[in-house]
Parts: C-alpha cells; structure tokens; sequence
C-alpha cells in the first residue's frame, strides 16, 4: 500500500538491498524456510532480552502475537525508527516502556526496562541488583522522574518521558539506537573502560561502570572509549598543586571531576578546557554537571551566560576565589572547590539549569577524582589525555601494566 511504499522509499537501493539480506539471515537462523523471523533470532542478533526484547519483538511485529516478523514488519519499524521523523522516533521509544501493553508506563515498567539497559550495556553478571549493581544505582535513574498517581499507580507521562530523556541522555541514546545493526559502535551501549594506575584499589574508586554510561551519554562516541583516572585525593593528597601537575598531561583535552561529600552525595562536572590559571570564568559549551547519586540527571548549558569553567590559584583579591567550578557566578557557583580541597559549595545555576548538586549548599569533600578522556590518534584539534611522545603518563601506565601482565596480575588495575 501507498504508506509503506513512502516507508519503504525513505531508504536508498544499497540500503534495501543489506535490509533484505540482514532479514534473509536472521529468517534462516530461524528455521522458518525463510518466511519470518522469530523472537529468539531477532532478540540474539540486537541483542536485547528480558521484558524491553520482547517488547521490542511486538512493537515491530505491530503486536499481533503469532510470533512471526514478516519482512514488512522489518522495514516497516526500521524505516520508522532509523529514517523517521523525531516524534515518531519518540512516540516508539515510549512505546517500548508499556511492557504489559496498556498505554501507561508505570514505574516498575520504567524500572524493569532501566534493569534491561543496564544489563545490555554492563552484561549480566554486572546488572543483578544487591550484588554487581547496586539498587541504589538503579533508583537513582528513576528519581528525576516527576510521577503522575492515577488509581494508586505512579505513571510516566510523554511529556515526561520528553523531559527525562533530557536528563538521562543515555537511556535515549539507547532506545533510539536499540534497532541498530550490531558490529559497529552502537551509540548508547558504550562504556569506557576505566584505565587505573596500580598503585589504587579499585575498592576505592567513586566512578562505578553504570554512572560512566550515564556521563558517556552526553559524549561523542571517540570520547567513550577509555578514561584514565589522573588524580584520586586518597592517593594524590587533598592538594591543589597536586591536582594542577596530575591533569597536566590533559594540555589538549577534556577531564571528568567526580566528587563524594560527607553527606555522601556523589556529582562533579565535564571539563572541556584544560584546568589552567585563570581570573575569570572560561571554558565552552561543552562543559556540564552531573549527578550519579542520590539522583542520576545531567545538566547542560543553558546558554543564558557563559559562566562555564573556573580555575583560579594565587589570586588575593576576594573577588577571584581560589579553587575549581562550573557555573553560576563568584561566591555562588554550581559547583566550587576552594583550593585547599577541604571544602566547596554548590547553589542552583542558572548557566546550567541546575539545582544544588547535594542536599548541602555548603559541601565538604570526601573524595575527589579526576578522569581523562582518553582520544586515539593524536592528530591536531583532538582532545584527551596526550598520547604521543614516549614519556607521556598514558605510556607509563602502558609500562606498568606491561609489567603486571607477566607476572598475571593486570586486571588487578583495570576494572
């Protein structure tokens, strides 16, 4: 019919001749002589189980129930998901959280498919809650959502939906990509990989591997590749010339701070900029704050200031504080840490949208990290830790763990 003759136009010939052959197979690992595609073959190859698989298998079958993807189905929901117009792309993304399908969204549906991302882009020995995953990290991303109760339910609206995957960008980076063909780097299942310097245990270290998918939906897919912690306060001492020498190696590229309070709240920023002396505020419209506990939410610049990145040390004038921040103005910043790393505030900003990042407007570190994104390739205008000359700290680490490989030790180090 005419509709999906205009669906089925919205891909080139290439592109309809690997949509025939990618059917062709999964049809015959199905053992149907060819006719369809059933829901063990198609979940396999996306990669997607559990309660948001099958729930994907209807939607694309258009929830007749017999178990059977025709090829119309195929096309249909790839030219809709991959080739559609945003609100249709939205409408199926929310679709997908109706697991019992009766057009509500209900706050165990959102948890479960929560649960089924997780477990997709962790793997599932790293996605059972009270053991690899913490509930504490599954709650968190359920807490920005603003609950309507209807009838003793706590239902997620669209129009909320639209707003959480604002503050949760990795979970819509994942429903819009989940029909992507595998093999290639599937934007939203990206996890950078955490490259730690021997000398720290890993028991130690703030950043867990769900709270870096959550930062990395925020981030181009060559920045999600690996993260090197450059600076750990337990280690490095709560110093700020210690901090400045340990991010030095970062002269073309961006950082990650991650901050735990005495309150034991955990949050922190995106550097774009290098940390460099400054007397004002600097840095670009990369720059963000986030939130990984209690609550899981990503602030971007709002663009009603550029007040993004501050880094201020020798300074006498109070009206340059000495210390580390994004946003907000002087003595009332989104995020500050005063140089001597034994306190900070943080207040709402409107340079990001955000609220106080802890339950304490007046903050007292416990921790403090600092990660460097890692790009490869060192061509000019690439941005991450320095990876070229012999000597570099990202060569160093090579030798240690080099070292650590013959004597069977390495993943001691690399989480």
């Amino acid at each position: 019919d005419r509709r999906y003759v205009d669906l089925i136009r919205r891909f080139s010939e290439s592109e309809v001749n690997q949509l025939k052959k990618l059917y062709l197979s999964l049809a015959a690992q199905s053992r149907s002589n060819g006719e369809y595609i059933i829901a063990s073959a198609f979940q396999a190859y996306y990669g997607i189980h559990g309660a948001l698989g099958s729930r994907l298998f209807d939607l694309v079958t258009q929830l007749r129930k017999d178990q059977r993807m025709t090829y119309r189905d195929f096309v249909t929901a790839k030219a809709k998901y991959e080739k559609g117009f945003p609100d249709e792309v939205e409408e199926f993304m929310f679709k997908l959280l109706d697991l019992n399908g009766d057009d509500l969204a209900d706050r165990e549906e959102v948890e479960a498919v929560i649960l089924s991302m997780l477990e997709t882009v962790l793997g599932p020995k790293d996605a059972v809650t009270g053991d690899g995953l913490p509930d504490s990290s599954v709650q968190a991303f359920l807490k920005p959502v603003r609950w309507t109760e209807d009838q003793g339910k706590l239902l997620m609206t669209p129009q909320e939906f639209h707003r959480w995957c604002k503050l949760v960008p990795s979970a819509k980076k994942f429903l819009t990509n989940i029909l992507h063909s595998p093999g290639t780097v599937i934007r939203g299942r990206q996890v950078p990989q955490f490259l730690i310097p021997p000398k720290l245990d890993n028991q130690n270290i703030i950043l867990r591997r769900e709270h870096a998918w959550h930062i990395a939906g925020k981030l181009q897919p060559q920045e999600c590749e690996d993260w090197m912690l450059l600076y750990h306060s337990s280690v490095n001492g709560a110093s700020f010339n210690t901090f400045l020498k340990s991010v030095r190696y970062v002269s073309k590229g961006c950082t990650i701070l991650v901050i735990k309070d005495k309150e034991g709240c955990i949050y922190g920023g995106y550097a774009s900029q290098p940390w460099e002396k400054h007397s004002e505020f600097y840095g670009d419209m990369k720059c963000f704050l986030f939130t990984l506990y209690p609550e899981a939410a990503i602030h971007r610049p709002s663009g009603s200031n550029s007040n993004l990145q501050w880094c201020a040390i020798n300074y006498t004038s109070p009206n340059i504080p000495n210390g580390i921040g994004f946003g907000g103005q002087i003595h009332h910043f989104g995020l500050f840490i005063h140089s001597a790393f034994d306190r900070g505030s943080t207040y709402p900003s409107v340079t990001f949208n955000s609220p106080a990042l802890s339950s304490q407007a007046a903050i007292t570190p416990d921790v403090i990290e600092c990660w460097g994104i890692v790009v490869k390739g060192g061509e000019e205008g690439d941005k991450g830790v320095a990876v070229g000359p012999k000597g570099t700290i990202l060569e160093r680490f090579k030798e240690e763990r080099n070292m650590l490989n013959l004597v069977g030790i390495a993943n001691a180090s690399h989480n």
